[in-house]
């Protein structure tokens, strides 16, 4: 019986730890002393945004982005605005496209008194009911800027849009 207890004690525990880990946040931009600890937080930031993204999670990536979002894409032109962003993610992502981060591909720079700028290579891939084999990359580049107590993606450009090699 005391097994049994400890048993079940640990795995409410653990339960009870996992959101709070989950929920982990990028650090604010003023405690940020070093391009390691940037490049930390935008990696963060951009796992946190794509998790978002592969699971349709739109609340999350609402808050993530930034009202006024400039969308710059090389097939489909300029998009303004989150609500616009999400409305495309809504009906035209979810549920057909996942998004992968290429390793080693990430690049993260300081924008003074701004934020950061992240660079990189990502992949689509088609996992579901019409995949079509195909998979897809570009390069991408995203403005983040810690404003008000958070990170939001302000800009975006996506480009290079091609089949993977």
């Amino acid at each position: 019986m005391r097994r049994f207890f400890s048993a079940t004690a640990l795995a409410f525990a653990c339960g009870l730890l996992v959101p709070v880990l989950h929920a982990q946040t990028a650090s604010p931009l003023d405690a940020i002393k070093t391009d390691a600890e940037l490049t930390h937080a935008v990696t963060m930031l951009d796992k946190q945004l794509f998790d978002a993204y592969n699971t349709c999670d739109l609340e999350t990536m609402k808050s993530m982005v930034d009202e006024n979002l400039e969308f710059y894409h090389d097939k489909t032109g300029l998009a303004v605005g989150r609500q616009v962003f999400l409305d495309a993610i809504k009906n035209n992502i979810c549920g057909k496209v996942q998004r992968v981060l290429v390793p080693g591909s990430l690049k993260v720079y300081p924008l003074k008194d701004y934020g950061a700028v992240e660079m990189g290579v990502h992949r689509f891939m088609h996992p579901w009911k019409q995949d079509h084999g195909e998979v897809g990359e570009a390069e991408f580049v995203q403005l983040w800027q810690y404003k008000d107590g958070a990170w939001k993606i302000t800009r975006v450009i996506s480009y290079d849009h091609h089949g993977a090699k």
